[in-house]
């Protein structure tokens, strides 16, 4: 049964219902460039944060209550599913997500554990706690790390500026990389039900280092996943599908038959929206640089992407990624007021 909200524009959107205006939220919302958020990060690790219930809540809720977007995203990390699967994940200041224990050889996929979803019950005990918070006030999207994004991590031990030793294993040891896509691809499956069945009202499946890959390997050793993602998981919630790249891999990307298509900052958005199969909304895609402009070149680029979209059905407002940790807080603030001034 699904939850009656009192702003329902995201949900609208997403199944290409008539809306007032886009609605708005943005990637990274509840991060690092606002001072309240590091009054609760200087006190725990990140993935104290993350395993806590209550903090997480508090975090989620901290765009809900100072900035007033349309949605809520949890407070969580895409990498939480490789920790459960046995991956050694710490967080270091300035370096990000590190991996003591990369996966390199079969012996490495062979540890990977597929039977781990007891390890993530703190999501849905995060979930309760923000949706009562919420009250019906606001959609909550829940997400997950695509199967290739996660992968890359779990090889590369971190992140990576040229996913050598990922492209590596797809060149030379194929089979062992889908044999690990597989397995992540199958408790995606479980987490995302799992977050559905605690109450989240929408779904984001986030490929960030999907523009490291070429076309066809896009299709072999992501799109494959994804879908398979898709086909599995409970559809009673809108399903969003999100790419670094989806300016290139779009196409592709609706063969999955998601709701919404979350288009990154290189394409136009008009012509992304009208090469898509009818049905599948899109979502994006204001360069997040623009945000550390002056406030009348905010106003105006978001001005602009709107009277483009114009008579698009299924348009929800977004940054092409995520906000970056040194965004004047001012600027986010503004860059949302114009959104909800704007009426069709």
């Amino acid at each position: 049964m699904s939850q009656i909200l009192e702003n329902d524009l995201l949900i609208r959107a997403a199944q290409l219902q008539q809306t007032e205006r886009p609605p708005v939220w943005m990637m990274r919302q509840a991060g690092r460039f606002m001072p309240e958020y590091w009054e609760i990060k200087n006190k725990y690790s990140f993935l104290e944060m993350c395993k806590t219930p209550e903090i997480a809540a508090d975090v989620t809720m901290l765009p809900v209550d100072l900035l007033g977007i349309d949605a809520a995203i949890l407070f969580s990390d895409i990498l939480v599913t490789a920790e459960a699967m046995g991956g050694d994940l710490s967080f270091e200041q300035g370096v990000g997500p590190r991996f003591s224990n990369p996966i390199r050889s079969k012996a490495d996929a062979a540890n990977l554990s597929v039977d781990c979803l007891d390890k993530l019950s703190y999501v849905p005990d995060a979930i309760k706690v923000i949706q009562q918070r919420l009250d019906g006030k606001l959609p909550l999207i829940g997400f997950a790390g695509a199967p290739f994004t996660i992968l890359s991590y779990l090889v590369e031990g971190g992140s990576s500026k040229d996913f050598k030793k990922t492209k590596l294993m797809l060149n030379n040891e194929p089979e062992l990389a889908h044999s690990i896509l597989q397995k992540i691809a199958d408790v995606t499956i479980q987490y995302l039900n799992l977050q559905i069945d605690a109450g989240v009202n929408a779904v984001q499946l986030f490929d960030s280092w999907a523009l490291a890959l070429s076309w066809n390997d896009y299709r072999e050793f992501s799109h494959k996943y994804n879908a398979y993602i898709l086909a599995n998981i409970k559809r009673s919630v809108p399903v969003i599908s999100f790419c670094k790249g989806s300016s290139v891999f779009a196409p592709i990307m609706a063969e999955a038959k998601p709701d919404v298509i979350s288009v990154d900052w290189n394409a136009d958005l008009k012509i992304i929206k009208q090469s898509l199969p009818s049905g599948i909304a899109v979502q994006g895609n204001l360069d997040p640089f623009v945000l550390y402009a002056d406030k009348a070149v905010i106003r105006k680029k978001i001005l602009d992407l709107f009277e483009r979209m114009r008579g698009e059905g299924g348009f929800i407002f977004n940054l092409g990624h995520g906000i970056m940790p040194d965004i004047p807080f001012d600027n986010v603030k503004y860059a949302i007021d114009v959104v909800k001034e704007f009426r069709y």
